[in-house]
């Protein structure tokens, strides 16, 4: 049984009856399962509400194997990111019981098979993926706590401004005492100077008595 987060597969099967069974099945197992008979009959589907995250398709018919459905279901752009499972006497790839096909995201059971072996297909593929976005999630966990470790603004910068600033300061302080010393310097002397010459200036003749 999955976890109470429930996961969406679209059932694309022809046969009303298998199609029933098999969502049954998933259903009871804790998944949304949507049905269609036809990759180009899919229903309407509310995809702000639960898109779903996996296809199953049956390309088996009255005459065989219909392989131009699954090529139909590719052809879909809705469909066409979206892994699918294929049920098929006849699989498109290597024989087996599960061959997957990185390139085009295909899954292949081959028929017969135990319903349990498409239930733990599905389930594995659900665990996998709920995997991949925690290792995701974390990933850029720690892409954001990098970058906002080296983004904090370092107290250095500011103290080696605040010392400059000092410094400059007291550089001006010092020209400005000097600048105001010289300046006291020259009006003593030009008052000292002046002085001098008033005190030494000839006093003038006084007229005598006749």
């Amino acid at each position: 049984m999955l976890p109470a987060t429930r996961h969406t597969v679209l059932l694309i099967e022809a046969d009303t009856s298998l199609r029933r069974l098999i969502a049954l099945g998933l259903q009871y197992r804790g998944m949304r399962v949507i049905e269609t008979s036809s990759p180009t009959n899919l229903p309407s589907i509310d995809i702000e509400a639960q898109a779903p995250s996996l296809v199953v398709l049956d390309i088996d018919g009255k005459a065989g194997s219909d392989h131009s459905l699954l090529s139909l279901a590719q052809a879909n752009p809705y469909l066409a990111t979206m892994p699918m499972i294929v049920l098929a006497w006849e699989c498109l790839v290597s024989v087996g019981t599960a061959q997957v096909s990185p390139q085009t995201q295909v899954t292949c059971l081959t028929k017969p098979f135990d319903a349990r072996t498409l239930h733990a297909t599905i389930e594995q593929f659900f665990e996998k993926a709920v995997e991949q976005e925690v290792a995701a999630t974390q990933a850029q966990e720690l892409l954001l706590m990098s970058r906002a470790e080296s983004s904090t603004p370092s107290i250095w910068p500011l103290v080696t401004a605040a010392g400059l600033l000092l410094a400059f300061i007291g550089l001006m302080i010092q020209i400005t005492i000097t600048a105001l010393g010289l300046l006291i310097v020259i009006v003593a002397l030009l008052w000292w100077t002046l002085g001098s010459k008033t005190d030494q200036r000839p006093q003038p003749i006084g007229m005598g008595n006749s």
